[in-house]
């Protein structure tokens, strides 16, 4: 089917964004799980994205007892116009910290974990040394748990990539975020997009399953969506997500429209057109939304 067909209508252009639709709400959190994967975190120290980026799933995920942890802590090195993450300079580096996440994933029972990290350009190796030992870390502490890892581009050093792929993970994640045309509106350049998927080039040729996410909603056109699904099969990048952005704070980008449940439902059958192996796309859907559900369902696990 030509990818055309796919599209039915979709609205293009800026839409106002205000006030947000009904399908973006979420209900507070109010099960046991969710306060007990509060206690663990803070006892254990951990940094969660959920946390730092104002994740819209985390009571659901948190009632999962499921988390994505925020490796060497909660203050990043880029001024990214897209994130809530803390902007600034970092402490040094936590050694103790991939002891205390491997207990975090025990103490949850999680049969699959996603690892992430701020952005360290301080760091010489990024902070790819970091991911290797964590999931090194988790591995002995609960043999048999699949670990994703959602890693930033590591300034396109390859050494860096090997060193996290070569620490054993089954997936490596990262995000594209948008199209190449929308880089400078996030504060990125056209070579941070070919850096990106430079880095998804070098993590599929060590073997791994690869997985890439895009946000939608800051004025896209559906030539620019079509091209970046391109972009990423070029790469054999094999998982995608599709979300909506939400503006989370009053200092960055705003949101140009919001796209309908239903619009992202075609979005993800265009994107299996493509030759994606697992797409996630709903208003709600983030990096690490359903990981368990994609990478189990690559392996002919039983998704939950």
């Amino acid at each position: 089917m030509e990818h055309s067909e796919r599209i039915v209508r979709l609205e293009t252009g800026p839409r106002p964004a205000r006030p947000k639709p009904s399908w973006l709400k979420v209900r507070l959190p109010s099960q046991a799980n969710y306060f007990e994967v509060t206690r663990t975190l803070r006892e254990q120290r951990l940094h969660t994205i959920c946390q730092s980026a104002r994740c819209p799933n985390i009571g659901e995920c948190w009632s999962d007892r499921t988390a994505t942890f925020l490796l060497l802590g909660d203050v990043c090195t880029r001024s990214c116009a897209f994130c809530s993450v803390a902007k600034g300079r970092p402490e040094p580096p936590d050694a103790d910290e991939p002891r205390r996440v491997a207990e975090a994933v025990a103490a949850f029972g999680l049969s699959h974990v996603v690892l992430t990290s701020v952005t360290r350009d301080d760091l010489p190796d990024g902070g790819a040394s970091a991911f290797a030992r964590t999931v090194a870390a988790v591995k002995e502490r609960k043999p048999g748990t699949t670990v994703e890892v959602l890693i930033p581009d590591f300034q396109g050093d390859e050494e860096a990539i090997g060193t996290v792929t070569a620490s054993g993970p089954e997936v490596v994640n990262h995000n594209l975020e948008v199209p190449e045309a929308l880089y400078p509106l996030i504060r990125r350049s056209s070579p941070h997009y070919q850096r990106s998927l430079k880095v998804l080039r070098l993590a599929k040729s060590k073997g791994v399953t690869t997985k890439s996410g895009l946000m939608l909603g800051l004025g896209e056109s559906e030539a620019e969506i079509l091209q970046a699904f391109s972009d990423l099969r070029g790469v054999s990048c094999d998982l995608l997500t599709l979300g909506q952005y939400l503006q989370p704070g009053r200092d960055l980008t705003p949101v140009r429209r919001y796209y309908r449940p239903e619009e992202f439902e075609q979005w993800r059958l265009i994107a299996l057109d493509f030759g994606f192996r697992a797409v996630e796309a709903g208003p709600l859907v983030r990096s690490s939304y359903h990981a368990r559900r994609m990478a189990e369902g690559l392996s002919g696990g039983s998704p939950a």
